[in-house]
């Protein structure tokens, strides 16, 4: 996909008119304020937060009230979007930061990439993230099983679930709900909240 995909029309059909939308402020507002509260949990800091892909920045709101110290990065491909919210223009392909992050949110991401592009973004979360990763990407299973046809974006790159898992796996353990934790980070977690492997 190219800049010219991620234009006002494209934003204005899946998120803004109600009739055609994929999700709402309030549902990111919620979903948000749930990764917040696990990572609260499990007592995570949250100092530095990069949002790749951040769209229109409606996990924004709740992730600074739930960690208001802390520093937040909108990264965004869209020409449109950073110059209206000011977000950070690059690709999570080969974007770097000078310090990593203790949270990573790529939510609705990876599905715009193809297979190349997305090997690299895959590989690259690995390199941004120093505590926890949010992530969610529309699965060939989601598709077959899940996804609402009527209002969702059919110019996508769907890969099977394991295609995600195996390369998350390289450098995060999934510790439930779409939240993996970097390797190496320890955080209280009982065995029955743990996902079995």
């Amino acid at each position: 996909m190219t800049q010219d995909d991620f234009d006002s029309g494209f934003y204005q059909r899946f998120y803004r008119d109600p009739r055609t939308r994929v999700t709402t402020p309030a549902e990111m507002a919620r979903r948000a304020a749930v990764v917040a509260a696990i990572l609260k949990q499990w007592q995570l800091p949250v100092r530095r937060i990069l949002d790749a892909g951040c769209g229109l920045g409606w996990m924004r709101p709740a992730m600074l009230n739930a960690f208001p110290r802390s520093a937040y990065v909108g990264l965004e491909f869209s020409e449109h979007l950073c110059r209206r919210y000011g977000w950070v223009e690059g690709s999570l392909t080969d974007y770097r930061a000078r310090a990593r992050f203790d949270l990573v949110i790529c939510h609705d991401v990876m599905q715009y990439l193809p297979e190349r592009d997305a090997r690299r973004a895959m590989a690259n979360l690995g390199r941004l993230c120093r505590g926890a990763l949010y992530f969610y990407a529309p699965t060939v299973e989601d598709w077959r099983h899940h996804a609402d046809r009527s209002c969702s974006d059919t110019s996508i790159h769907l890969r099977e679930s394991q295609w995600y898992r195996s390369r998350l796996s390289r450098h995060f353990r999934y510790a439930g709900f779409g939240i993996h934790v970097r390797r190496g980070v320890s955080f209280p977690q009982w065995e029955l909240e743990r996902p079995r492997e």
